[in-house]
């Protein structure tokens, strides 16, 4: 592999970068609530699948023979 001049490599990553389209203030605000509203759904989700599954252990685990 040949090597690549640093100076052309550098314009080359600016010409990159430029490329690039930053979300705006407003974008960035929804993704952000989305996110926690989804976190906060999927903890409550698992917190009640945990809280039945140990329910229903117990039920296994109390019956006699």
């Amino acid at each position: 592999m040949a090597k690549m001049n640093p100076i052309i490599y550098f314009q080359q990553v600016r010409a990159e970068v430029k490329k690039v389209v930053w979300p705006t203030r407003n974008e960035t605000l929804i993704s952000t609530i989305m996110v926690l509203i989804m976190v906060m759904l999927a903890s409550l989700f698992f917190l009640s699948a945990d809280q039945v599954i140990s329910w229903f252990v117990q039920m296994l685990l109390s019956i006699r023979a």
